[in-house]
């Protein structure tokens, strides 16, 4: 469900209609049960826990040297670093480092939304409500078990909470400023920030450099937001889950590993470039450019 604000200066407003149904060709679920069905469909062991890379070094011949931080290494044929925004193997590869938006998300929810909150439930619906005006926008999205995931977002410097003398886990103090700056929307919007259950997480939204590529190292390469960090907008998960099955199909089906590497990189490395132009497109509709 989508709702869309008046034009800038109005007072936001919720409206729309459900809209047209995307129940076979944009499925949805949440992050956690996504990841449980990932990890449930591996053998026991194969997911080593507690276990913290903080970085990789070359042996030679296409092999690398993991270093764990309990002092501890691992040497491998094959590295492939799939671990975020920060990633501890990306700088085998590159030089970037991610660069703040400018947009700063501060995340809430509802929990038991049907039951405790019944008129948010219908507005938000099955999807997300999304009203944005004056350089600033709230959404909502569905989630499930009954909870409502909830998003401020906003343009200001990284370190905002500074100039609004707030601190971050201070609700109250969050809510305020929050509630200031949303001034003049209207109620059943405001309710998203008044009403929510728990406190508020800041969430300021990175990118790496766009088109982000690298040259060809044997034996090691970068998958999901390691590779192609880009603005949450919907699409980081999905582009992850992609480059999964494009190595893995590269791994079964060329004649060794770095043919492998190479095949998934040419495929790759295009796709996510065009991603993160219209990832920092969305990013600008949903949150416009401002001088602060």
């Amino acid at each position: 469900m989508l709702g869309r604000a008046g034009p800038p200066g109005n007072s936001p407003t919720f409206r729309g209609d459900p809209g047209p149904s995307h129940d076979d060709d944009s499925p949805e679920i949440d992050r956690g049960q996504l990841r449980s069905l990932f990890l449930e469909s591996l053998d026991e062991g194969t997911v080593r826990w507690g276990c913290t890379v903080t970085g990789a070094t070359p042996l030679g011949g296409g092999s690398w040297r993991l270093l764990l931080d309990d002092g501890t290494t691992e040497d491998a044929d094959l590295v492939v670093g799939a671990d975020g925004a920060w990633s501890r193997i990306r700088p085998a590869l590159s030089d970037a480092i991610p660069g703040y938006t400018g947009v700063t998300f501060i995340e809430t929810g509802f929990d038991d939304c049907d039951t405790r909150h019944p008129a948010l439930a219908r507005m938000v619906g099955n999807g997300t409500l999304l009203a944005t005006a004056d350089g600033k926008a709230l959404l909502a999205q569905r989630n499930s078990n009954g909870h409502i995931r909830v998003y401020a977002a906003f343009r200001a410097p990284h370190d905002w909470q500074v100039a609004a003398d707030v601190e971050t886990d201070d609700t109250a103090a969050v809510r305020a400023h929050l509630l200031k700056m949303f001034d003049g929307w209207d109620e059943s919007l405001l309710y998203l920030l008044r009403h929510h259950d728990g406190g508020f997480v800041n969430r300021p939204a990175f990118v790496l450099p766009a088109p982000h590529t690298w040259e060809h190292v044997p034996g090691i390469t970068l998958l999901g937001d390691a590779a192609h960090l880009v603005p949450p907008v919907g699409l980081g998960a999905n582009l992850a889950m992609l480059d999964g099955t494009d190595l893995a199909h590269a791994l079964i089906t060329e004649s060794s590993i770095d043919d492998a590497v190479r095949a998934y990189e040419n495929r790759m490395l295009p796709r996510s470039a065009q991603a993160a132009q219209a990832c920092a497109e969305a990013l600008d509709n949903l949150v416009p450019p401002t001088d602060f």
